[in-house]
């Protein structure tokens, strides 16, 4: 199949190149246009020809350049392209954004291939290159027609282009290979026999801190997920500006009214200026009343405690009791307790309520027992079984399924909500802690609210008590780079001066709050919330998948200084864009070269056939320059699915990331967590709701890895008897020591449609009758629900092991090991 696709390439670029050799000397015509001027949503196409008349698409249309400019979907708008060539080679590309006008954008490029990461502005400051050229329009060979501008270049020009189109034309056909196509693909192939010899002589130290996990709360992963809150809305802060996807948002949003109850919100005298709204109940009579749904429903088991506590006011009237309970859906109380409002202000009050039936969705009922006027704020309910017992803690079974990755270090508050939707969106880590009713919730960019109660000091105690190292992302002063709100893309970022200082200032602070002891200014912040010991942080994350701008470059590396100046033993990471190759990824390796940022963070979601044939993917990269974290990927097949086959593929392609952790630092894969029916973005590693939780077959490649990590790497000779590059890229092997116990740990992986019998020739790494815990997982590429189960056994110097079809093993050779430390 492979051949069959080369030839035709070969013979598609053979015809090119005989129409181009029409021309009499060593120069073509070259044509740019956009694809739509009409609505904007394409990009800047070429065609050619070798005498002015007949017209060739370029890839019958490929777009060259696409706006950068703006949010998904609502953005990326390209008006009135106009290509230029300047004196001394460059290209220079510039277009309208807004169809109005007001905004261009502006790049460059030496080959019409990479792009210089994009510059915009008013169209008042930046008229752009010869904007006011006359314009030309061309009949394709197709018939149809369009308008841009035409250019005599030197024919290796138009060769170079049509050469890349049809490069990434294979590599895209390459990639997108499923395995649904295996039967035809590998027709007539028998059981595939592969010899492994470790080379212990030859092993390296690779990265402690290799597997990891990302969180971010995207798909309600945070409030109504990991953050074991059970009232939603607990302090009446939804709003419009958090550009909502559901109806009736608001401050009464989940709660609703019994009886002849009015509720109503205000903000005179609130309990704190960052939580300005608070309900005030009107009650005519006992019964009346006001309630909370949870999320999707509150659970609650039989026999539990659940912590209550609110914030309370009379506003009129003389009764002052308030009857709080869990009731069913059909009115049923399960479980109630008393509390005394005061007369003379706001007042803290909590109580304990014991389920006295199972129910998933329940509601907290506040029930005044006298007619008047009643204020609350901050309404909460908790389970009291929180993740290792904590207050305003952490849903146990979630946090307990993270824990068992065994990850060596969290990623978090984001992502994209890190740097926001504009300016006014990045996330201020100051907002997310100290009490929580003095916590400031914000807009997600995900189109919900985050109440922040899940701030920096749970997600540092999280880590802390999984033994995992926090790794806080913050922006580099530029909001996300696909912004919608107070301003389109990453046009700007915080203005330079104070402004930026200011936010320089709060980086440096987190270190201290983290690190500092509890004498200082931000270390007493901490030592007051229950942690007195510093947190010893070591990573921070600057920037999130940024576009690689002028604007980014310049408020990074003031961030950059200040963070090395300041704190030199803190490892400072660094961003090069959303995908594995392109203008920000070649600009953003570029830059952090010039600064010697210590690591960067790459990302790349990309179809399961990517990780199959760029498995050398890092065999290259230069072991002296910038370290990497690979803190966003997955496998992405059609329809978003989770299954054997995007599992096996990021299987298969780990046992390269070990091979390579000597500059592979740290990796996490993305997105970690979903609510189910609250998903923005699929797959994630987990699907959970009230009461349940779906661990995939992603997550189990990546709790098979996290739990059998190591701290060497043990290279080692594969010999197959097949000559096919195509099936031994589907076999995977590595070899690695964890140091601590001493076991060596053989990870193997058949990607295959057949068996294959692999011979491991171990030396003196084991006796032979070496104690051996072994897990498997297979299952059809289709499989959705495949687990892994565990056996032990024993394994020998020499030993023969049958991969299932479609299946990763992982040996764990225990403790004993002749290996030398």
């Amino acid at each position: 199949m492979k051949k069959a696709l080369i030839c035709a390439m070969l013979m598609a670029s053979s015809a090119i190149g005989a129409r181009a050799s029409e021309s009499t000397n060593d120069s073509l015509y070259l044509f740019s246009y956009a694809s739509d001027n009409i609505n904007g949503n394409g990009g800047l196409r070429l065609a050619w020809s070798s005498d002015g008349k007949m017209w060739h698409k370029i890839g019958g249309g490929y777009d060259f350049v696409k706006s950068d400019y703006g949010a998904w979907g609502s953005g990326k708008r390209m008006f009135d392209p106009v290509l230029e060539r300047q004196k001394g080679g460059m290209w220079v590309c510039s277009w309208l954004v807004k169809k109005d006008g007001s905004v261009m954008a502006l790049t460059e490029s030496r080959d019409l291939l990479l792009w210089k990461p994009q510059d915009y502005m008013s169209a008042r400051v930046m008229m752009g290159p010869n904007r006011n050229v006359p314009r030309d329009t061309v009949a394709f060979n197709d018939g149809t027609r369009a308008t841009g501008r035409v250019h005599r270049v030197e024919k290796q020009v138009v060769e170079n282009v049509i050469a890349e189109y049809e490069r990434r034309q294979y590599r895209t056909a390459r990639n997108n290979e499923l395995m649904k196509d295996d039967k035809a693909r590998f027709a007539g192939l028998g059981k595939v026999t592969v010899t492994v010899t470790p080379r212990p002589q030859d092993q390296k130290a690779i990265s402690p801190d290799l597997f990891g996990v990302f969180f971010e709360d995207i798909n309600y992963a945070a409030d109504g997920g990991l953050y074991a809150e059970l009232v939603q809305n607990r302090g009446f802060e939804y709003s419009d500006a958090d550009h909502p996807r559901h109806e009736g948002w608001g401050p009464a949003y989940a709660w609703r009214t019994y009886g002849g109850a009015a509720l109503s919100f205000d903000t005179a005298n609130p309990i704190h200026a960052n939580n300005a709204h608070y309900a005030v109940l009107d009650v005519s009579k006992p019964g009346d009343a006001m309630a909370n749904t949870g999320f999707d429903g509150i659970a609650v088991k039989q026999g539990d405690t659940y912590l209550l506590s609110l914030f309370g006011r009379m506003v009129e009237g003389n009764g002052r009791r308030v009857r709080v309970a869990l009731r069913t859906k059909d009115g049923r109380e399960i479980g109630s307790a008393t509390v005394t409002l005061p007369r003379d202000g706001w007042r803290k009050l909590d109580a304990k309520i014991k389920a006295t039936e199972t129910a998933a969705d329940a509601e907290l009922a506040i029930m005044p027992e006298a007619a008047g006027r009643y204020a609350f704020d901050m309404v909460s309910l908790f389970p009291k079984d929180t993740y290792k017992g904590r207050r305003n803690g952490l849903r146990r079974d979630l946090a307990e399924a993270i824990a068992n990755l065994k990850p060596r270090f969290v990623r978090f508050p984001g992502g994209c909500v890190a740097h926001g939707n504009g300016i006014q969106n990045i996330y201020r880590w100051k907002n997310t802690v100290g009490p929580l009713e003095s916590r400031k919730g914000m807009a997600n960019i995900w189109r919900y609210h985050q109440s922040v109660g899940l701030g920096f000091y749970e997600y540092f105690q999280f880590c802390e008590d999984m033994g995992a190292e926090p790794l806080p992302v913050l922006a580099a002063g530029v909001p996300c780079q696909n912004s919608s709100w107070g301003g389109d893309g990453q046009q700007g970022g915080i203005p330079l001066g104070k402004e930026m200082d200011e936010y320089i200032q709060d980086v440096l602070d987190l270190i201290e709050w983290a690190n500092g002891d509890k004498t200082t200014k931000w270390g007493r912040v901490r030592a007051e919330a229950g942690h007195p010991k510093p947190f010893n942080l070591k990573y921070v994350g600057i920037g999130n998948e940024d576009l690689i701008s002028e604007v980014f470059k310049e408020r990074f590396k003031l961030i950059y200084d200040a963070v090395k100046a300041k704190y030199p033993d803190i490892t400072v990471i660094g961003t090069v864009g959303p995908f594995y190759e392109g203008s920000d990824y070649e600009y953003g390796w570029q830059f952090a070269k010039e600064l010697d940022v210590p690591i960067v963070d790459e990302h790349y979601y990309c179809p399961p056939g990517w990780f199959i044939h760029n498995r050398d993917f890092y065999d290259a990269y230069d072991r002296r320059g910038p370290k990497v974290y690979l803190g966003e990927y997955a496998a992405h097949a059609p329809g978003r699915p989770n299954n054997m086959e995007t599992a096996l593929s990021v299987a298969l392609y780990l046992t390269d990331l070990e091979r390579n952790a000597d500059v592979v630092s740290l990796s996490s894969f993305a997105p970690l967590m979903a609510r189910r029916g609250n998903t923005q973005w699929t797959p994630d590693m987990m699907y959970f709701d009230n009461t349940s939780v779906r661990l995939t077959t992603d997550y189990y490649v990546q709790r098979m890895y996290g739990q059998n990590a190591g701290d060497d790497y043990i290279p080692a000779t594969v010999a197959s008897d097949n000559d096919r590059e195509d099936v031994n890229l589907r076999f995977g092997q590595s070899v690695v020591r964890d140091q601590e116990t001493g076991d060596v740990i053989i990870k193997l992986v058949n990607a295959l449609p057949v068996g294959v019998e692999c011979r491991l020739n171990l030396g003196d790494m084991v006796a032979d009758g070496t104690p051996t815990e072994v897990e498997r997982m297979a299952g059809e590429p289709s499989d959705t629900r495949a687990k892994p189960s565990k056996t032990t056994g024993t394994i020998s110097k020499e030993q023969a092991i049958s991969l299932e079809p479609y299946s990763f093993t992982v040996i764990r050779a225990k403790a004993g090991s002749t290996l030398k430390k």
